[in-house]
């Protein structure tokens, strides 16, 4: 599409009649000095010379500046997403160093993004790196010794395959979690919305963790006794796993002999609140507000004595966020955590 020139003729106007003005005012001393004025030459010498200043300097600022201005708006246009040739280009000066403040502005915060992309990236990388070469160390350690002349022995040879397959299984988890994570993350997420007893979904997640608990002497329970159902609508696997990550990590951080206590409550209307608290290690305010990113990890250290792929919040959070609910957090380092989601209540439940 051909360029559209709005042409200001402010800057013309203005140059012009100053120039006009000091003429005529010359052309007056002039006619002070000689002790005669004649007011008909003088007006129509200051029109002239207004007139005559006027397209010359016109002319002038199309030839040197307008075309300077046209080149600026086409070197634009190529870093911009929509062709700056479709709209009218302005020469008025005003017009033309707001448009260009404006578009530093924006490419200035594009920069901005970018940077924050990267370290994203980075950081993502050297995380799945770190996370990955643990398991597969780990694995081609053992099989390597079995190798070596380990295989000859039976018992070895058992125990060593065995270790093998656990790291295999890990790597598989992280995988998976993965997997699942990128779906999430480009909005690829399916719910089966249905109504469920909340309730029953969290003591069915007792029941699975119960020896994972027990392992750590900590107690699973609920904050009161529930005699009545408690119906909410979500995707009901989605959902199980998202009070699964939820309390795997209040196990995994707990204290020995402590406890994590899960209450649902109304929280409006149409919402019920679902919290999930423990007395563990807590959280510091310095790591308070990543715990949800991709494998962020509140342990920096090398030697971690549980397993787990570093995406459990961040699929709940995401889960959480599919279904058009919040989850929020509050944790106190060596008090305890506690994490908390909304969901919708189905309206003919009581509670």
């Amino acid at each position: 599409m051909a360029t559209r020139i709005k042409k200001s003729y402010r800057f013309a106007m203005r140059s012009a009649g100053l120039i006009s003005i000091v003429l005529s005012a010359l052309l007056g001393l002039l006619f002070y000095l000689q002790d005669y004025i004649d007011w008909f030459i003088w007006i129509v010498f200051a029109l002239f010379s207004f007139l005559i200043s006027l397209l010359i300097i016109q002319k002038r600022v199309e030839k040197f500046i307008y075309k300077r201005i046209e080149r600026m708006y086409n070197d634009v246009s190529l870093l911009q997403s929509s062709p700056i040739g479709e709209r009218t280009i302005t020469t008025d000066m005003r017009t033309l160093t707001n448009e260009i403040e404006k578009f530093a502005k924006d490419k200035k915060i594009e920069v901005d993004t970018l940077k924050i992309r990267e370290e994203y990236r980075k950081d993502f990388l050297g995380n799945v790196s770190h996370e990955l070469k643990t398991p597969l160390f780990t694995v081609q350690g053992y099989i390597l010794t079995l190798l070596d002349g380990a295989m000859d022995d039976k018992n070895i040879r058992k125990k060593y395959l065995q270790r093998a397959n656990k790291g295999v299984e890990r790597l598989i988890y992280i995988v998976k979690d993965l997997d699942l994570i990128t779906k999430l993350e480009v909005g690829d997420l399916h719910l089966e919305l249905q109504n469920f007893d909340i309730i029953e979904l969290i003591q069915s997640v007792f029941d699975l963790l119960e020896m994972k608990a027990a392992k750590k002497d900590i107690s699973l329970s609920f904050d009161m006794d529930y005699e009545m159902p408690i119906m909410v609508r979500g995707d009901k696997d989605k959902i199980q796993q998202v009070v699964t990550n939820l309390l795997v990590n209040s196990i995994k951080y707990g204290h020995k002999n402590g406890t994590t206590e899960v209450g649902v409550e109304n929280l409006i209307k149409n919402k019920v609140i679902v919290r999930v608290t423990d007395n563990g290690e807590g959280i510091s305010k310095a790591n308070l507000s990543r715990i949800f990113e991709r494998f962020y990890r509140v342990d920096k250290s090398g030697s971690r004595t549980e397993g787990g792929s570093g995406l459990g919040l961040s699929i709940v959070k995401h889960i959480i966020e599919g279904h058009g609910e919040k989850i929020y957090v509050e944790s106190v380092e060596g008090i305890g955590s506690e994490f908390s989601f909304t969901l919708e209540r189905v309206p003919d439940s009581k509670s």
